[in-house]
């Protein structure tokens, strides 16, 4: 069975020039970068190059201005507990309701320790309210964190003049964006439409590095204290050896991202493809997001009066990856966050499904899933207690707030 793999947000497949980058590291080049002698001054150099590439692609910003860590999730959580230990008296904190858990939990822990973190809604399709924002802003506020694209959406936020507001309303507010989702998808300037943002979150593993490796942009003269305090690599701002490997193979997929952002266009028609046919095929059927600015990868369906769990496993016995809207696979009935910040009927909340594209993904692909989709939609409402089979509608006794 030929499997067609559709969840890029998840994670990526390592390119293969990422994996012959890595690869002298693994063996020959073992050698601490932090030693003195020859051949660990050249490991040395193989971490300034990537972090190089990592730069180029993040707008041509200073290389400095980047430390390498393990992951995103790393990475936020240094982003604000690191700014709020270096701002003590500073006690607001501002984000979004939709944030990833990765940004979303760590507040909620700095208001279990007294911090007042405002959470800002989204509407139907999953955008701000600049507004609202604007009101939220505040004398004592310490840092704003919010992500530039929504993992489960697709959703862009307006980052660039979020932090441009930000920081004309007070020069002391930091603005920590997650990029993860957009970074090598989008262009994202630091130098360019970014350069009000302050921190800058991203991982390897979602633009086709592997899992393990992250960054975190710090603007010069920006407060922040470190998250893992020892040794004097990174500058001094992140101890611990670094991982050679993993961030030669981050600094060539940057390098492959610049080469091939041209690719941006031929993986959105794959989306709009998909997204035209199946909302044409199946009733009952909605794009959460449509509307607002998307990533051109990212297409979330709510399928209303089924289960997003049932679809996955289906889709899985075809041979489809993808993920759900639901948190269900992870063991919790909840459904997501995100879908319930954006008012997602109850009808479609646990039905949500993401498929998410790379540059690795074709138009053959995307006309399998064509085929697919519709007939696993079918089954799974024929055994609904709320389908209709005889009308392909909604039962009468259904609940009502599906559009058609």
């Amino acid at each position: 069975m030929n499997i067609i793999y559709a969840d890029n947000n998840a994670t990526t497949p390592v390119a293969p020039e990422v994996v012959a980058a890595i690869q002298p590291f693994l063996t020959d080049q073992f050698f601490n970068p932090s030693s003195a002698y020859d051949q660990a001054r050249r490991v040395s150099e193989a971490v300034k190059d990537a972090r190089k590439d990592v730069a180029a692609l993040l707008g041509g910003i200073a290389p400095t201005q980047l430390t390498f860590t393990s992951c995103a999730t790393e990475s936020n959580n240094w982003a604000i507990t690191g700014v709020a230990r270096a701002n003590p008296q500073r006690r607001h904190i501002i984000t979004t309701a939709v944030e990833h858990p990765a940004v979303l939990e760590v507040c909620k822990d700095m208001a279990r320790q007294g911090y007042d973190v405002t959470f800002l809604p989204v509407d139907r399709a999953g955008q701000l309210d600049l507004g609202a924002y604007v009101r939220a802003l505040r004398s004592d506020t310490l840092l704003v964190t919010i992500m530039h694209a929504n993992n489960e959406t697709g959703v862009l936020f307006p980052v660039a003049e979020m932090a441009r507001i930000a920081h004309e309303t007070n020069p002391a507010i930091v603005f920590h964006t997650d990029a993860t989702q957009s970074l090598g998808k989008i262009p994202v300037d630091l130098k360019g439409g970014f350069q009000h943002v302050d921190l800058l979150s991203c991982s390897g593993h979602k633009l086709h590095a592997p899992k393990g490796v992250g960054a975190l942009y710090i603007k010069r003269g920006t407060p922040i204290r470190p998250l893992l305090i020892g040794g004097h690599q990174e500058n001094g701002r992140r101890a611990g050896t670094e991982n050679v490997p993993y961030i030669a193979g981050f600094g060539r997929a940057c390098r492959l991202a610049i080469e091939r952002m041209g690719e941006e266009e031929r993986i959105r028609q794959l989306r709009d493809k998909l997204e035209t046919v199946l909302v044409e095929k199946i009733p009952y059927l909605e794009v959460n997001g449509r509307g607002a600015p998307r990533l051109p990868n990212t297409l979330n369906l709510a399928c209303h009066y089924i289960e997003g769990e049932s679809i996955l496993y289906e889709l899985n016995a075809q041979g489809v990856c993808a993920s759900s809207g639901s948190a269900c696979t992870s063991g919790s009935l909840e459904p997501s966050h995100v879908l319930q910040a954006m008012h997602i009927p109850f009808t479609a909340l646990h039905g949500s499904v993401r498929f998410s594209f790379s540059r690795y993904n074709s138009a053959a692909e995307v006309e399998n899933l064509i085929a697919i989709f519709p007939d696993v939609v079918a089954r799974l409402r024929r055994i609904s207690p709320y389908w209709d089979v005889t009308k392909n509608a909604p039962r009468s006794t259904a609940p009502k707030d599906a559009p058609a």
